[in-house]
């Protein structure tokens, strides 16, 4: 297996490997968000047709709140939104929101804030090499769902000045919040029997990358482990040549095989880039297990989510409220995916983390708009124990506008 370039020094044992990890838990003074959104397209008149990705590319708009936009390779679009405070963020990103969606509805076209493809078969639309390395090691069925059918959103938060406190909340509060915003219930126009069936699609993956990180009360040390024992996918053997590994080896594997063709320092960079769990540590927190949302419903996740892993008032509060779920949070993973707010201990523990993080909203600088968004929301979902999934499955819908279709406003 060959380096990324000639020049990298070859790692010597795995201290190095623990060091990257400490790299990826340093304090921050500042207290940034970084928002992601993630939208399946959809053509407004054929929902069941592919939408190529250069009709999408025509249609799209300056952005005005300097959002990056990419493409996944199914032609999911992606919105990067530029880190800042937290109200700053959300308007930002909700003003790049408002422009696509306008946009791409004077050309025919439907952002839908689904976690997973309703109706449509996985099609890979982009046949760039890494993507073709990468379909080769998952597999099928799930690797193409995943590449192709699936859409989240991702939070991102800065660590704070104690870094191993937000790594443990933001997997503490991972099942609660999963469950709140489950919405993914359909695949191939029917259910499929999660509330979240994207991350049913994660579950089936290889483990090895996509598993929660185990926690022993030093991340560094648990995230080090868990590179070092996750399988390679894939390494790079040219500027666009990427070979998949299919013989089951870890990067462990790989530093102590020695010789001339030990893995570098840039190896493991990019191997950290190829293992997904929940919550991924990189300079800063990716929080990665929340399904796409209805795009006026995105900014309710992001705010609860922030609330909970930063806020120091409402964090204590929600884990008080929780104590005695919290002996098993780490075991729920896989209920808060399947069952979402149905599972009666999710819901007690969604209702505390919903009325901590309502308190908290006015100390982060929350407006009484957004704050009602998230009450409502309370009101409509957690309360009544009904993931927004429950809506998508309303078989009334069938007879109007699908409701993972309609992009119009919520209440």
């Amino acid at each position: 297996m060959a380096g990324l370039t000639a020049e990298d020094t070859p790692l010597r044992d795995t201290s190095e490997v623990a060091d990257f990890a400490r790299g990826c838990f340093r304090p921050a003074a500042a207290d940034r968000v970084g928002v992601e959104l993630e939208f399946l397209v959809f053509d407004g008149t054929a929902a069941a047709s592919h939408v190529p990705l250069a009709r999408v590319e025509r249609a799209l708009p300056a952005l005005p709140g300097g959002s990056r936009v990419t493409f996944e390779p199914g032609g999911q679009l992606e919105l990067s939104g530029p880190p800042g405070p937290l109200q700053d963020a959300l308007a930002r990103m909700a003003a790049d929101v408002a422009a696509v969606r306008d946009a791409l509805r004077a050309a025919g076209l439907a952002l839908a804030g689904v976690g997973l493809d309703p109706i449509r078969p996985a099609r890979r639309q982009l046949r760039l090499p890494r993507y073709e390395a990468m379909a080769e090691f998952l597999g099928v069925p799930y690797g193409p769902l995943m590449m192709c059918s699936t859409a989240s959103i991702q939070v991102n938060l800065d660590l704070g000045e104690r870094p191993a406190t937000r790594w443990e909340r933001a997997h503490a509060f991972g099942p609660v919040l999963m469950a709140a915003f489950a919405n993914s219930p359909l695949s191939g126009g029917r259910p499929c029997g999660w509330m979240s069936g994207r991350q049913a699609v994660w579950e089936h993956l290889d483990r090895t990358r996509t598993a929660p990180v185990p926690a022993s009360g030093d991340p560094a040390a648990d995230w080090a482990e868990y590179l070092l024992d996750a399988r390679l996918m894939l390494v790079r053997e040219g500027e666009e040549r990427y070979r998949a590994v299919r013989d089951g080896s870890t990067f462990r594997d790989w530093l102590k095989a020695g010789g001339e063709q030990r893995p570098t320092a840039e190896d493991l960079v990019y191997h950290a880039t190829t293992v997904f769990p929940p919550v991924r540590p990189r300079g800063w927190l990716e929080i990665r297990y929340l399904d796409a949302q209805h795009p006026a419903i995105w900014p309710v996740c992001v705010a609860v989510t922030h609330a909970l892993v930063t806020d120091d008032r409402a964090a204590d509060a929600a884990l008080a409220a929780t104590e005695s779920f919290q002996r098993s949070c780490r075991e729920l993973w896989g209920v808060a995916a399947r069952c979402g707010l149905t599972d009666p201990r999710l819901r007690r523990a969604a209702e505390a983390c919903f009325r901590a993080a309502l308190e908290a909203l006015p100390r982060l600088g929350v407006g009484p708009g957004l704050a009602c968004r998230v009450a409502a929301f309370a009101d409509r979902h957690v309360t009544t124990g009904r993931s927004p999934a429950a809506d998508l499955m309303d078989p009334t819908s069938a007879r109007r506008v699908p409701t993972w279709l309609n992009d119009e406003g919520w209440e």
